[in-house]
Formats: structure tokens, C-alpha cells, sequence
């Protein structure tokens, strides 16, 4: 089937064969035909990816009337994210509908923007039920003119605390509209209370997990969950993943000891301010970020359809939130994997998963020092092997580079290229201890731990010569934290490489090394720059602490240590 077959306007026909669908997706060719030939309300089940923004919107757009300026349409989702996808994609959608406007409305925003953009006339407007609420409630959003109300996600705007704001804004609303509810997944009693004798569309087995995923677990004990987490990141160096954490406190700590430990990842919570958020995401859509660790209401609206991982930090209680979180990765052809992080306690529940969903874990080891080194070494090889040689602007530097290496063998050469960046995974995983369970207790087992972090601690001392200290004027009140300095520096030295050891978080300013050889980068490149709606300023150390500036003045007086950690 071709969207030509499915009785769209000509003008969505175009605009679907510039966006590149070729074909419907099953959900959009049983939901489309229907909604715009029948008047009936709609329960439509698809998973995650499947392309429910777009079975819904093309009807929207089909049905809407040009020429009238009131608003027709109300979709309503959870969270600021995914109502600005949404309409992202219905603009996209209704490029060769000139005279048909869409409003996205969401809070964390500037009402008084929403406000104009409404009063100027739209036919279809997008928001979250806070938004929406506070907009009816102010007389400015009018729904009496409402045709079509679409619920995405309905389920999790009721978990999220919105029953109250859900069921005010639609009893604004005219009772012979058409109601449709598009999520994942939708209990019966959610569905009886806003639509009647509805139509209903499910698309492949309620709570199937997607073909394209392979489900595995490791089995640890649960202390050693966050080591766990570091050797799976570091057997993918090409991950791009979602850690999903149970609370709000855990992803902060997670975000926190990965970035300490030198590694691409920032949290995603409930907590963050909107800018915050957006820079975040930001982020971590432009792949400035490997790992995104998030809870799972913080996570939805997050349009990603090319992530490598999705890893569960801990398990949720319910399984069709598992369903939810695997379905993030193995989008649009590719393939994925899900991972979960489990105790000895816990193995009930992935039998539980595996029946309910109907899928299959494989329980694998956690990998081991040698296998983690061995991958890596051929990451780097890999990327040797295929790096991009700009010939031009190499060749000045060719002749010195040529003397300098004269003396060394061809073989040597080669290894000492390997061990410039394959020497710290050899070291760091030098006595590497397993951390797979066992079903007998092993005393032997807190010996290694202790032996474990003695080794680490040498090697701390033993880097430390090769970092170089510095200040800048932010710091805990800022809401500074060692993963959101690691992406300000990587971000204004556009350097993702950087090294860093310890990092020492005051009040009002931070203390951080970096390997020796970026030294002079890092204050160059925050000339001008800006954070926390301040300037930032930072200045190499004189080992006697942060110096006076004679534009802002002291940096802000040292009143406790705190250790910071190295970053491997």
C-alpha cells in the first residue's frame, strides 16, 4: 500500500513523498482510512516508533478547514518534549497548507508568546494539560469549536497526576467531538472514561517487543550495579544509549560517576529547569552526549530513532514499561539491543518479562578486563584505519614529524601509536575483579574489592602529574556538577577527548584539572563565554587557589574541601 491509496489530499500526498515515506506504517494504514470516512471515536494500540504521530495527524489535516481561523483540533500529550515533536512533525506534514496553523502550548515557556500565537488564529494547537488548563482558565483557549480531540499517551498523563486538568479541558469541549487515544499501551478503564463505543486498532501483539532488539542481562550483585554499567560503556565505544533509572536522586548520581569517570553522559530529570532540559537534549540528540541516564517520565517525548542501547539501571515494576523503554532502540530498520542490569533477587522478573512480553533474554557475563581491552584496541584501530587525512593542511608538519620519528621501526611505531590511548584500559583493568554472581558467597570476593580500589588509588597518584588545575567563577549554586563541567569544557574547546582528573565543587566556584597536553585550549576558548546567565571566567592556577579578576572580582572563597575523582 502507498499513501496515494490511502484518500489523502493532494497537498499531504506531496508533502509526504518530500519527507521520504514511501509506505504507510501498519498503524497509519488501518487508523488513516478510517478517520477520515467515519466520525467515530478511535482506541489505537501501536508501540513506541511505530508512526502514531502520523496516523492521527494526516486525518488532522485532511478534515481541518482552511479557511476558518477557530480551533478545531486539541491534541494532548504529556510532556513539553514530545508536544513540540508532535508539532514539529504536523508542520512538516502541512507545508502545502498555507493557510493551516498549528500551536504548540506547554509550560516552562513564555505564556505570553502561546497567548499572541492563539489570539492570531490557529486551527490546530498542541499542548500539555498544565498549559492547557491555565490557558482555559484565563479565557483565552475557547475549545467549543473542537471536532477532533486526540489523547497521546493518555495513560501516562493519568500517571503523571493530569485526571483532574484531563477531565476539565475536555468538558470544555463540544460532547459530539470525535476522541481518539493513541499510546502504547491502554487500559480499558482509561479508554471507557473518554470515548464512546470506539473503534479500536492494535497493531502487532499488545506488549510485543520489537524484532529488531535483542534483550540481554548481567547478573551482579547489586553494589557493583555502577562498575557493571562502566564495562558495558566501555565494550561499546560506539554507544549511543538511554540508562533508565528508577528515581529522580538516581540519575543525578549516575550522571555524576560517569562523568567523573570521563565518560559522555548527563542526566535527564524532574528537577531541571526548562533550559536546562533543552540543553540536555540538545545535546544528546547532536550526539555530543553517549549516554543519557533518565527516569522514565523525563525520557518521554525524546525523538531518537538511532539509539545503539537502552539500559536499565534497574528494573521497572511494571512490565509494559519495560516494553516502553526497549522499544527506544531498534527503530526505523535497525537493530538494538536492551540491557538489564540485574541482582540474583531479581531473575524472577525477567522471567516474568519474557512471558508477558513474549520475548527472550540472554543472560550473558559481564565482560572481563581482557575482552573489554581487546575490544577497544580494535575500536582505535578501526578508527585509525578510517580517519579522514586532510592532506593540505598536514603537509607542512610532514618533514619535522618524519625526522622526529626517523629512529623508531615500523613495529615500533605501531605500538607505541596503539599505546598512547589503549595504555589506561590496560591499566585501569590491570586487576580487574569478576563481577558476575556466584551462587556460593565468596569471602575472597571483598579481599579483590579492597585490592581493587588500593590499584586505583595508585593509579590516581600516579596521574596526577599529568593534569594541569584550574578555576572557574561556577560552582554549586550555579547548579555545577562534574558531568555538566565536562560538557561545557568539551562543548566550548569543541574537544570531546579531553581528559580529566579531580574536581574539587564550592559554592560559588569549581576546581578541575586536565590532561597537560589541552592546557592551552581551555582559556582561549572561554573568551566571552557565558553560564548561568553570567560570565564565565577561568584561569590556569598558580597552585595558591583562584585569583582576583579585575572583571568580576574574587572567584569565591573556599570554605570546605571536598575530594573530587579522577576520571579514568
Amino acid at each position: 500500500m502507498t499513501f496515494s491509496q490511502l484518500g489523502l489530499r493532494p497537498e499531504l500526498l506531496k508533502a509526504t513523498e518530500e519527507l521520504g515515506f514511501t509506505e504507510p506504517t501498519p498503524i497509519q494504514q488501518q487508523a488513516i482510512p478510517l478517520l477520515i470516512s467515519e466520525n467515530r471515536d478511535l482506541v489505537a494500540l501501536a508501540q513506541t516508533g511505530t508512526g502514531k504521530t502520523a496516523a492521527f495527524g494526516l486525518p488532522l489535516l485532511h478534515l481541518v478547514s482552511d479557511d476558518a481561523s477557530q480551533v478545531q483540533a486539541l491534541v494532548l500529550c504529556p510532556t513539553r518534549e514530545l508536544c513540540l515533536q508532535i508539532t514539529r512533525d504536523l508542520d512538516d506534514l502541512a507545508k502545502h497548507l498555507p493557510n493551516v496553523r498549528v500551536a504548540a502550548v506547554y509550560g516552562g515557556a513564555s505564556m505570553d508568546q502561546q497567548i499572541r500565537q492563539l489570539k492570531r488564529g490557529v486551527q490546530i494547537v498542541v499542548g500539555t494539560p498544565g498549559r492547557v488548563h491555565d490557558l482555559i482558565r484565563r479565557k483565552i483557549l475557547k475549545l467549543n469549536t473542537v471536532e477532533r480531540l486526540v489523547l497521546d499517551e493518555a495513560d501516562e498523563m493519568l500517571s503523571m497526576g493530569f485526571k483532574e486538568e484531563l477531565e476539565a479541558i475536555v468538558a470544555e469541549t463540544p460532547e459530539e467531538r470525535q476522541t481518539l487515544l493513541f499510546s502504547a499501551t491502554m487500559p480499558k478503564s482509561i479508554a471507557g472514561r473518554f470515548t464512546q463505543n470506539p473503534a479500536e486498532i492494535s497493531v502487532g501483539s499488545r506488549n510485543a517487543g520489537a524484532s529488531t532488539v535483542k534483550h540481554v542481562y548481567y547478573m551482579v550483585n547489586a553494589k557493583d550495579r555502577y562498575t557493571a554499567l562502566k564495562r558495558i560503556a566501555d565494550l561499546y565505544p560506539e554507544i549511543y544509549g538511554i540508562v533508565f533509572c528508577r528515581t529522580r536522586q538516581e540519575t543525578k548520581d549516575v550522571a555524576a560517576k560517569l562523568g567523573a569517570d570521563g565518560y559522555n553522559a548527563d542526566a535527564l530529570h524532574g528537577d531541571l529547569s526548562q533550559p536546562q532540559r533543552d540543553y540536555v537534549m540538545n545535546r544528546f540528540r547532536k550526539k555530543q552526549l553517549n549516554m543519557l541516564v533518565a527516569t522514565d517520565v523525563a525520557a518521554r517525548g525524546l525523538d531518537v530513532n538511532d539509539l545503539s542501547h537502552v539500559i536499565n539501571y534497574n528494573l521497572p515494576d511494571d512490565i509494559e514499561v519495560y516494553t516502553h523503554r526497549s522499544g527506544r532502540t531498534g527503530r526505523a530498520g535497525r537493530e538494538g539491543t536492551s540491557i538489564a542490569i540485574i541482582h540474583r533477587r531479581e531473575k524472577g522478573r525477567i522471567k516474568q518479562i519474557e512471558r508477558a512480553a513474549k520475548i527472550s533474554f540472554e543472560q550473558q557475563p559481564v565482560p572481563g578486563g581482557r575482552e573489554i581491552c581487546e575490544k577497544q584496541l580494535f575500536h582505535l584501530i578501526d578508527r585509525m584505519e578510517h580517519i579522514e587525512v586532510n592532506e593540505e593542511q598536514i603537509e607542512p608538519y610532514m618533514s619535522v614529524i618524519y625526522k622526529k620519528l626517523d629512529w623508531l621501526s615500523r613495529e615500533d611505531l605501531i605500538k607505541r601509536f596503539v599505546s598512547v590511548e589503549f595504555n589506561r584500559f590496560l591499566a585501569y583493568y590491570e586487576n580487574a575483579r569478576d563481577l558476575n554472581v556466584k551462587a556460593e558467597e565468596r569471602k575472597n570476593g571483598r579481599d579483590r574489592d579492597r585490592g581493587s580500589r588500593q590499584n586505583e588509588r595508585v593509579r590516581e597518584r600516579r596521574s596526577k602529574t599529568n593534569f594541569t588545575k584550574f578555576y572557574i567563577n561556577v560552582g554549586s549554586k550555579h547548579k555545577m556538577n562534574p558531568a555538566r563541567l565536562m560538557g561545557l569544557i568539551n562543548e566550548h574547546t569543541n574537544d570531546s577527548s579531553i581528559r580529566f582528573g579531580k574536581i574539587d565543587i564550592e559554592k560559588n566556584f569549581t576546581m578541575f584539572e586536565v590532561d597537560r597536553q589541552h592546557e592551552s585550549v581551555i582559556e582561549p576558548a572561554f573568551d566571552g563565554a557565558t553560564f548561568a546567565g553570567q560570565l564565565a571566567l577561568v584561569q590556569k592556577s598558580n597552585s595558591d587557589g583562584p585569583q582576583k579578576s579585575k572583571r568580576e572580582g574574587n572567584f569565591g572563597k573556599k570554605k570546605k574541601h571536598r575530594k573530587g575523582k579522577g576520571w579514568a
